[in-house]
């Protein structure tokens, strides 16, 4: 199946080809069968990073790179003071920094979980509700703005 080429083919051609039927839509054994087949409808989501891999990032910086060696020049010139004092304030700025995008990322969880969006369907000739991750090639979608009106999605 060219997706590349609905756009540019009749309604007619893509409910054949899609095996669909624009007012009925889709049977509910129909839709789950293609699910299973082809996934959900959703993008895959990188794995976290772990605690470590935050924390050595925040030392993935030119001026934090710039701020050690000089603890390291302050402590082979005997300045100790000085260089527990610029170490104390790297170690800080990690710190604030894990904790800072580790909340960014939980933040961003909640959002998700928050626009999980849902979709009216016709499925066996019925409009139902159904999570936008379970809608499948060939679902007959009810679009509303001014008006209501059906179509075959693609995707």
């Amino acid at each position: 199946m060219n997706t590349r080429e609905f756009h540019c083919k009749s309604i007619d051609h893509i409910v054949r080809e899609l095996e669909t039927h624009v007012e009925r839509g889709l049977s509910q054994s129909e839709a789950e069968a293609r699910l299973r087949k082809n996934g959900p409808n959703e993008l895959t989501e990188r794995q976290r990073p772990g605690f470590f891999h935050l924390l050595l990032n925040q030392f993935n910086n030119f001026l934090v790179i710039i701020l050690i060696i000089a603890a390291v020049v302050s402590l082979l010139l005997g300045e100790y003071i000085d260089a527990i004092a610029i170490m104390v304030i790297v170690a800080l700025n990690a710190v604030v920094g894990v904790v800072q995008e580790s909340k960014a990322e939980q933040a961003l969880a909640a959002l998700k979980k928050m626009a999980a969006p849902n979709v009216q369907v016709i499925r066996g000739g019925h409009q139902v509700t159904v999570p936008s991750r379970e809608l499948v090639w060939g679902i007959s979608c009810c679009w509303r703005r001014a008006i209501t009106f059906r179509r075959t999605c693609v995707w």
